[in-house]
């Protein structure tokens, strides 16, 4: 008797089982090191935001005003002809579900940056906030 050679049904049934396995494995390992990465990118906006509004604070003496700053598209933070940041950083998602928002009040000696995260980096989760102070939720 001849034998033949090849795989079974069973064997090739088990190979495309465990490659389903890793490729579900890859691409959910892949989707939270993207949620991850966006968030890094928010902290950092707020962050370099933080650093332009500190700058204006020193040449100014106050905060600008809440119609002063923008989000997202061109916007800038500039007053009297000096450029403290050029483009005003945007949600890394742009789907509009999440936003910067900038809010001060008269005399202007704060500020606070509010802020979501679709995780947790450094013990902030979800809505958060920046002010002078630094960040926190």
């Amino acid at each position: 008797m001849k034998k033949q050679k090849g795989f079974t049904l069973i064997e090739l049934l088990v190979v495309i089982a465990i490659i389903g396995l890793l490729s579900t494995l890859a691409v959910v390992s892949l989707n939270s090191a993207r949620l991850k990465s966006r968030d890094a990118r928010r902290i950092s906006d707020v962050k370099q935001v933080q650093t332009a509004l500190e700058m204006w604070f020193n040449d100014q003496q106050t905060y600008p005003a809440t119609a002063s700053i923008a989000f997202g598209g061109t916007a800038s933070i500039a007053t009297g002809g000096v450029t403290y940041m050029a483009k005003v950083p945007a949600d890394p998602t742009n789907t509009g579900n999440y936003t910067y928002s900038y809010t001060s009040a008269s005399p202007f000696t704060t500020y606070q940056l509010v802020y979501t995260l679709e995780g947790t980096v450094n013990g902030i989760t979800g809505r958060a906030t920046a002010t002078p102070a630094g960040l926190n939720n």
